[in-house]
C-alpha cells in the first residue's frame, strides 16, 4: 500500500508568499510551526517541528486569503521530498485542505 497522508496543526510562522507558476498555477507557500506533547513508549515527549506548506490551485485562494504570520491552522495533505539549489533535501507538505482557527 502506498499511503501518504499527514494532518498537522500549528501556527503560520513566516508570512505566506503567493506566486504563479509559468503554467499559470497559483501557489501559496508558508512555514507551519507545530508544538505539542505526545505519548511515546508510555512517556510524555515534547514535539516541535517546522514544515514548509505549499497550497496549489485556485481552490486555495479563499483558504489562504488573508493568511498571516501567527494564524493557527490545521493542514491536511501529503508530503514529498524537495531538493534545494544547494542540494539540501527537505520534506514539504502539499495541502489538500487548510482550516483556520482564528
Amino acid at each position: 500500500m502506498n499511503d501518504n497522508s499527514l494532518v498537522i496543526s500549528g501556527f503560520v510562522c513566516k508570512q505566506p508568499a503567493i506566486t504563479t507558476s509559468p503554467a499559470g498555477i497559483v501557489h501559496c507557500q508558508f512555514v507551519l510551526e507545530h508544538e505539542s506533547e505526545q505519548i511515546e513508549a508510555g512517556l510524555p515527549r515534547r514535539v516541535w517541528c517546522r514544515i514548509k506548506v505549499v497550497a496549489s490551485g485556485e481552490e486555495f485562494i479563499s483558504q489562504t486569503n488573508n493568511l498571516q504570520s501567527g494564524h493557527r491552522v490545521q493542514v491536511h495533505g501529503f508530503i514529498t521530498r524537495v531538493e534545494s539549489k544547494n542540494g539540501l533535501a527537505q520534506l514539504v507538505l502539499h495541502a489538500r485542505q487548510i482550516n483556520r482557527f482564528d
